[in-house]
Order: C-alpha cells, then sequence, then structure tokens
C-alpha cells in the first residue's frame, strides 16, 4: 500500500493536484476523509473510475452516491492489488 496525506492547509486545487499526481484510474483505493472519527476502516474504498474537476469517481459512482471531494480527502491510499 502506497497513502497519501493531504496537508490540512491545503486547498481544493492543491489537493487535487496531489490526487491526481498519486492515483490513477483503474487503481484500487482507499479514501479517509478529513473528519475522520478514528475509525480504522476507510469511508470509501473502490477503484478509481475518473478524476474530475472537482472529485475522485469511485466505482463509477457519482460524487453524491460514493465519489469523495478533494477538500473531504484526508488520506488517499492506493492499494497493491498484484
Amino acid at each position: 500500500m502506497t497513502d497519501l496525506t493531504i496537508p490540512p492547509d491545503a486547498d481544493q486545487q492543491e489537493a487535487a493536484t496531489l490526487v491526481q499526481q498519486h492515483v490513477s484510474v483503474g487503481d484500487e483505493v482507499e479514501v479517509w476523509e478529513a473528519d475522520r472519527t478514528g475509525a480504522d476502516d476507510p469511508e470509501r474504498a473502490g477503484t478509481v473510475t475518473g478524476i474530475e474537476p472537482g472529485y475522485l469517481e469511485l466505482d463509477g459512482q457519482p460524487l453524491d452516491e460514493g465519489s469523495v471531494r478533494y477538500d473531504e480527502i484526508h488520506v488517499v491510499v492506493r492499494v497493491d492489488t498484484e
């Protein structure tokens, strides 16, 4: 696994750039959101199906059904599936 932690002072554009440099379409990822409560399970997990202007698309889902806005991401983990 390879993880990326978004700095707390990053704005949406900076977060988007960091995420786009870290993941590619087809990658399996786990996403922890900025308001994480200490749980051991990610808030979102799935396959990156799109790197959209305002959000990271997971499993072909629209933003309100499973994908996540860049400014809500605290940590994104690229899962090694090999």
